[in-house]
């Protein structure tokens, strides 16, 4: 059976609006996709990082609960469990701050077994960090090594962009080493003062990696591919309630799309079919769709058992 391995930061979101708590829950960029993934009923696994305190045990708890594998999560004895405030704004995006003991970071971890196009998601700051860099690129060269089929979402925040041209080679190694690149406009204005999808493509992705997602919030997603497609891919107009967990959804939901319809890492690199990334999109965008509808950072238990349902019915064909 395939499965997903993701590997990132665990932290717990407290979020705020005008100013007040309204909600507080396990989180992490690539947690939140894994949660998702296991709601959908998809084998899942995650490697990260954690304290011994109360918070280290419910971010653990959760996993279990919902389905994660946590056997490759370090729980740190003494350290305590990161935390991340986000404050919501009138269009329900959220401005971040982080609070964590980094005295003691390290990775340490086994690794997982991982078949031919498995799925690998890996971003944000955590991909490139240069204390836990080493070891998260020889996870990822064993995984591509493997056979596996890596997702690199780059999550670059303003809050790094004055280490923006120190960490470059790290960001160019993941494009290197991945299938599949999503990036944001916000993303690429930051990194490399560019705002037009196609100048980002053919001069930063392209010469590393021909699959390229370019997402610009509420406006169409763009798609460029190996064998030189290139399509745009509207999203359903939703209520939006908070967009914390949008782009890390879009990711569960493709990396669920990948293995629900069968999609292979060498057909990534031959070129799909028009009807393959429409597939990858709407899945994509329905668990994105669905994560902005609450104050959670992860699809709702009744939209997961959805996705589970059609999974069984692809399996029973």
């Amino acid at each position: 059976m395939r499965k997903v391995i993701g590997i990132g930061e665990t932290v717990f979101d407290i979020i705020f609006h005008d100013d007040q708590p309204v909600n507080a829950t396990p989180g992490g960029s690539t947690y939140n996709s894994m949660i998702s993934l296991g709601r959908a009923g998809i084998s899942a696994e995650f490697i990260s990082e954690t304290g011994d305190d109360r918070v280290g045990r419910r971010i653990m708890a959760f996993l279990e609960e919902n389905g994660v594998s946590s056997q490759s999560v370090c729980i740190h004895s003494g350290q305590k469990s990161a935390l991340s405030l986000a404050f919501l704004n009138a269009q329900k995006d959220a401005e971040y701050v982080f609070y964590k003991d980094h005295a003691r970071d390290r990775l340490e971890f086994r690794y997982p077994q991982i078949e031919p196009d498995d799925v690998v998601l890996f971003g944000s700051f955590y991909a490139i960090n240069p204390v836990v860099r080493d070891q998260v690129k020889s996870f990822l060269k064993y995984a591509s090594e493997c056979g596996a089929i890596l997702y690199y979402d780059v999550n670059f925040r303003s809050s790094h962009k004055d280490d923006a041209l120190k960490l470059l080679p790290n960001i160019r190694e993941n494009f290197e080493l991945a299938d599949v690149v999503r990036g944001s406009n916000e993303d690429f204005e930051i990194l490399f003062d560019m705002k037009n999808a196609d100048d980002v493509y053919e001069q930063r992705i392209a010469p590393f990696c021909r699959n390229f997602i370019y997402t610009r919030g509420a406006e169409p997603a763009e798609m460029r591919s190996a064998d030189g497609m290139h399509r745009q891919y509207p999203a359903e107009p939703v209520n939006a309630v908070s967009t914390i967990g949008a782009g890390d959804n879009f990711n569960a939901g493709f990396a669920y799309g990948l293995i629900r319809y069968g999609i292979t890492r060498q057909q990534l690199r031959c070129g799909l079919s028009a009807d393959q990334w429409n597939g990858l999109f709407e899945c994509a965008q329905a668990f994105s769709g669905n994560v902005c509808q609450s104050m959670y950072n992860y699809i709702d238990v009744e939209f997961g058992i959805g996705m589970k349902e059609k999974m069984n019915i692809i399996k029973c064909k």
